[in-house]
This record gives C-alpha cells, sequence and structure tokens, in this order.
C-alpha cells in the first residue's frame, strides 16, 4: 500500500515539476500577436487564395497590421469594401487598387489552328509541355488541358472547344491562381477597364506568338504578325511591339477602339465593338483652268 501510495506521489509531485518547467518555457518563447490581426483576418473572405501575395488570409492580415502604410497593400477577393472595412479597424487609409481581371491571349480556335500532331498523355498543361511544343503549330498557344480551371478557387474560368478559355467577368476575382497554373503564360491579369453604361472597356491583344511575322500567321491564321499598324494610329502610345508581337498597356489605353479597325488578322480583341470607319474623304475635283485667249488672228483662208 505504501508504495502505491509513494508512486502516486512521485509521479504528481513529477507532474507539478513538469508543469512549472512548461510554464516558464512558454513565457520565454512567448510570440505575441497583435489582437487586430485576429480582427483582421475575420474581415477577409477567407478565400486564401494567394492572389494578395502573402500566404493565406493570415498572411494578409498580419502584413496589413504591421504596415504603416496598406494603401499599396489589397484583397483582390474583398475588394474595396473589404479593405474599406480593414482600414477603419487599423486607423489607416485604404488604397483604391484598379479592378482587375484575368484575361486569356490566345484564340486557341482549331478554325485557326490547325492540328500537326496528337497528344496522348496526361491531360495537364504542365506535363504536356514538358514533353512538347504544342498540337499545332504555334509552340506559344494554349494547349487547353485546363491547368487553370483546375486552379480556380472561384469557378470563374472554362475551356470552349472553339472559343478556348473562357473567362467569367462576374465570377473572376483577379486572385492570379490561373497566370501561375498556365505553362505558356497565356493568361494575363490586367486592368478590366473603364465602364461605360454598365461594361468595362478593355481592348488587349489576343496572341502571345513571338515568331515572326510570315512563320507566325502559318501557324495561326489569327497571330499578330508585328505590322505596327496599330500602333501607328494609336493616340496614347499604348501600344509597342516587342518580341515580334504587339503588347497594349492598359494604364495607357483608353479603350478609344481605333486599333481594332486596322489589325489585319484580327488578333486585336475588346469588351466593345469596333468604332465605325470613318468615311473616305470625296476627292477633290481639278480646278476648270479657263481656256487661253489669243491674240494672235488666224490667217486668211487660201481662196
Amino acid at each position: 500500500m505504501n508504495s502505491v501510495l509513494i508512486t502516486i506521489a512521485v509521479l504528481a509531485a513529477l507532474g507539478c515539476l513538469l508543469a512549472v518547467i512548461l510554464y516558464f518555457v512558454s513565457q520565454k518563447f512567448k510570440v505575441y500577436e497583435d489582437p487586430k490581426i485576429a480582427e483582421v483576418e475575420a474581415e477577409l473572405p477567407g478565400a486564401n487564395c494567394g492572389g494578395c501575395g502573402f500566404p493565406g488570409c493570415h498572411g494578409l492580415a498580419e502584413a496589413l497590421a504591421k504596415a504603416d502604410d496598406i494603401s499599396a497593400i489589397g484583397c483582390p477577393v474583398g475588394g474595396a469594401a473589404v479593405m474599406a472595412k480593414i482600414a477603419t479597424i487599423l486607423g489607416k487609409e485604404a488604397g483604391s487598387a484598379e479592378p482587375k481581371i484575368a484575361v486569356a491571349r490566345c484564340s486557341a480556335s482549331c478554325s485557326t489552328r490547325i492540328k500537326v500532331t496528337e497528344y496522348d498523355g496526361a491531360q495537364s498543361c504542365a506535363i504536356a509541355a514538358s514533353h512538347f511544343s504544342s498540337e499545332t503549330g504555334c509552340a506559344f498557344a494554349c494547349l487547353g488541358h485546363g491547368d487553370c480551371v483546375k486552379a480556380c478557387k472561384f469557378d470563374a474560368i472554362s475551356i470552349d472547344p472553339e472559343k478556348g478559355v473562357v473567362v467569367d467577368e462576374e465570377k473572376c476575382v483577379a486572385c492570379g491562381a490561373c497566370a501561375k497554373a498556365c505553362p505558356k503564360n497565356v493568361i494575363e491579369i490586367r486592368a478590366k477597364g473603364r465602364a461605360v453604361q454598365g461594361k468595362n472597356r478593355r481592348v488587349w491583344v489576343n496572341c502571345v506568338n513571338k515568331d515572326k511575322g510570315p512563320v507566325a500567321m502559318k501557324a495561326c491564321k489569327s497571330a499578330c504578325i508585328a505590322c505596327g499598324k496599330c500602333a501607328k494610329v494609336c493616340k496614347f502610345n499604348a501600344i509597342v511591339i516587342e518580341n515580334n508581337v504587339a503588347y497594349i498597356d492598359y494604364t495607357k489605353c483608353k479603350a478609344c477602339g481605333l486599333c481594332l479597325n486596322e489589325c489585319p488578322t484580327h488578333a486585336l480583341q475588346a469588351t466593345f465593338p469596333a468604332p465605325p470607319k470613318p468615311a473616305p474623304k470625296p476627292a477633290a475635283e481639278a480646278p476648270v483652268v479657263p481656256p487661253v485667249q489669243s491674240d494672235v488672228k488666224p490667217a486668211d483662208k487660201a481662196e
């Protein structure tokens, strides 16, 4: 009986000793966390998409709580409304980030790009890209196996056999997961554009082919051939030709649509119809020149 009591007493003393040791260790290595981090995280949508550039919503909450200026930090899912609430909690001023959206810069249509081979492997763009360039003659084209669809947590992307990658503007939050998943760098995060009559106006080049014009045109009928006509007509210097392909700088583009009528391959895409072409100016009529009066009288006719 005494041995049992001694065992119990020893175990109880050992437990108390370990509890005291753990207490002092926890106090020694205790990490203080600002209570505002939890308040900020509660306002975030909890998507953990990484579109903000931080590891999940908790990482974003920590960055917002620690930053002196949060104007350059934002949540693409929550948008301006969520950032306004967070700014109130932190007593800081939120920035006014321009709404963005994912854009697929490839037509990926069988009607414009003829298949030259058949891929019979795993249905993954990443795996396919590591094995060969493309089923078509364009080595820069969308592979169409849907890695971007799987990466999107908001069901905003689908693959259409005729249109290629289709982005649902109402669901896309511009988190960038689809762009990171694309091994061909076909998807780009761009500004939604200025709203006109409830619809965002934006223009982009629907091609990333860096081959020279004749080669690109042979691979795809709607490829950009870097002719430069769109850049010449742009009044805002928003279009540049780099690496044999045109690119539209959305920070300069005013969505006037003048470039849409200039592209011979229809590689430019827009969310609005092209403006009507101006009527050709009538040819100027040549001025009527009156006949010159001569003072020389004709000689008399011989009789």
